[in-house]
């Protein structure tokens, strides 16, 4: 019997899987799929030859790997090759979920330090509480410079119903606490805030677009309602996207009814669009969509949308602009192609989708080009031709020509980048400052701060606190200068300390009501808000 080599049988299994793609070609396309066809051949017999002629062995399947990833380079930014190992982890963001144990962890001092148990996840529900450190796991050593993400991951993560033994370390007990954990589904929150930053304004911060975002939005308008929200502040900085229908159903609870959302269209796809039901619960009311240069995808679809329509303030700076459809091809061997099959465009017609012709490499360089054009700092440097205007329904100019470029602009906090700030948080000062010192206050905090609401408004970072916190900072050489005094100044740093303390006695909501208290972007949305000239300048709806 005839014994085929790894080569010849990917190189056939490569073929028949391109030849049913090229069936899905129309007719009028008969002449491009004879070309194809041609390319295809040439294909399997460049690897017929490698695999008869090479000097050395071949890692067959890896040779592939690269050359699909190679051609998919060359078409756009987003296309992308997946294998069948990272699949699972690559969706995992959009899935809403993942099978473990259920706590946020970090690794500090070589230990891994839970910061909080999932709130009714198997941690939470068998007693494991904050500050709890594990040092063992089934077994195994978990302390050490050996330890990183990865051990953690690889060893507390696992099929549901499966079990899992952690011993702990409680500050205040002498004998390590052994539990046998079950995994199971844990979820994973896209929302990360939901508060009322000021009388009627409620503010919701989004930071995917995933499977459980509506489900999760939707609590939190009802939850704001109950505490007299009027208006609505929805932050979408540096959310990257996610599903289509996600961002979709979140528009249509901004708009009334048949009012057109986004539409999709590609070469061979044909013209889709979605609008708006009658179900939307934000209808009225005013609305600031807060973006940035790291809002994408499915964020620029909502903020084009309220913005096309004249229904809200989108405020910040112009978004990224990634306005590409990709849909799922599976291969053979379980692995996926993500490609571009079409274009995303707002109501008024503009494309989201930043051009790309320069390459992948220049693509995403455009962070650092638009910092140093001056885009990032002020918005007179941004040039937009005649060509690139669109109109909504008041008159209003809105341009095209890749992403969103805010109502009201925004520059960059540079304290982000003095060296001084990226060096205490590159060097973990913060989090060793914050983490060391409720290692051991954690139980007198909590006693005398209850609730998020009394420790806001009760404790203080004291002038002995910030010199321990500079000691810190010093030990791991990280020093200030006068210049760093200016760009990032004492207050801004204990009010960092203090919402880092926040969320590591409650959780990540808390950080930020703490944290947005030095946030100009929300400042000022709230202020216009507050104001509502600018609204009824524009008669927006």
């Amino acid at each position: 019997m005839l014994k085929l080599s790894s080569m010849t049988l990917l190189r056939n299994a490569f073929l028949l899987t391109v030849i049913f793609y090229l069936s899905l070609i129309p007719k009028s396309g008969l002449a491009q799929k004879d070309d194809q066809r041609e390319t295809i051949q040439k294909f399997g017999t460049a690897l017929q030859i490698i695999d008869y002629a090479y000097v050395d062995s071949v890692d067959a399947p890896k040779l592939v790997e690269n050359a699909i990833i190679a051609v998919l380079k060359e078409l756009d930014p987003h296309s992308a090759y997946i294998s069948k190992e990272d699949i699972e982890r690559v969706n995992e963001p959009l899935e809403g979920s993942f099978e473990g144990i259920g706590v946020t962890f970090q690794l500090f001092s070589d230990t891994i330090l839970v910061v909080a148990p999932v709130p009714g996840g198997p941690s939470d529900k068998l007693g494991i509480i904050a500050g709890d450190k594990i040092v063992k796991i089934d077994g195994e050593i978990a302390t050490g410079k050996d330890i990183n993400n990865k051990f953690v991951m690889d060893r507390l993560r696992g099929k549901k119903g499966t079990i899992v033994n952690v011993s702990i370390k409680r500050a205040g007990k002498k004998k390590l606490i052994d539990f046998d954990i079950v995994r199971d589904k844990i979820p994973l929150n896209s929302i990360d805030a939901t508060y009322m930053v000021a009388p009627k304004i409620g503010y919701i911060k989004l930071t995917r677009f995933s499977k459980t975002s509506m489900d999760e939005f939707r609590e939190s308008v009802t939850e704001l309602k109950k505490e007299g929200m009027k208006d609505m502040i929805l932050d979408l900085r540096g959310n990257s996207g996610g599903y289509l229908n996600i961002a979709v159903n979140l528009s249509d609870e901004f708009l009334s009814e048949g009012k057109l959302i986004v539409y999709t269209e590609g070469l061979r796809i044909p013209k889709e669009e979605f609008f708006a039901t009658s179900k939307g619960s934000l209808e009225d009311g005013k609305v600031v969509v807060l973006i940035n240069e790291a809002s994408a995808s499915a964020s620029e679809i909502v903020s084009g949308a309220v913005q096309d329509w004249d229904r809200g303030l989108v405020v910040g700076r112009r978004s990224f602009g990634k306005g590409l459809v990709q849909r799922p091809y599976r291969l053979p061997d379980g692995s996926v192609i993500r490609l571009t099959t079409a274009r995303y465009h707002t109501p008024t017609g503009r494309c989201i989708q930043k051009p790309y012709e320069d390459g992948v490499d220049e693509y995403y360089k455009d962070f650092k080009n638009r910092l140093d054009h001056g885009e990032l700092v002020n918005a007179d440097s941004i040039d937009f031709p005649d060509s690139l205007r669109y109109f909504t329904p008041n008159g209003r100019i809105v341009y095209g020509g890749g992403g969103i470029m805010p109502d009201v602009f925004i520059p960059i906090d540079s304290a982000r980048f003095s060296d001084y700030y990226i060096d205490l948080i590159r060097k973990g000062v913060f989090n060793e400052f914050t983490m060391s010192y409720l290692d051991k206050n954690r139980k007198k905090m909590l006693k005398k701060y209850p609730s998020l609401d009394e420790f806001i408004a009760g404790f203080v970072v004291d002038d002995e606190m910030y010199a321990d916190f500079l000691a810190t900072a010093k030990e791991s050489e990280v020093t200030r200068s006068d210049e760093d005094k200016y760009y990032y100044p004492e207050k801004d740093l204990k009010t960092q300390i203090k919402a880092l303390m926040a969320r590591n006695l409650w959780d990540v909501n808390a950080y930020f009501e703490v944290i947005n208290e030095l946030d100009d972007e929300l400042i000022i949305a709230v202020e216009l808000l507050e104001d509502g000239s600018m609204f009824s300048d524009l008669e927006l709806d």
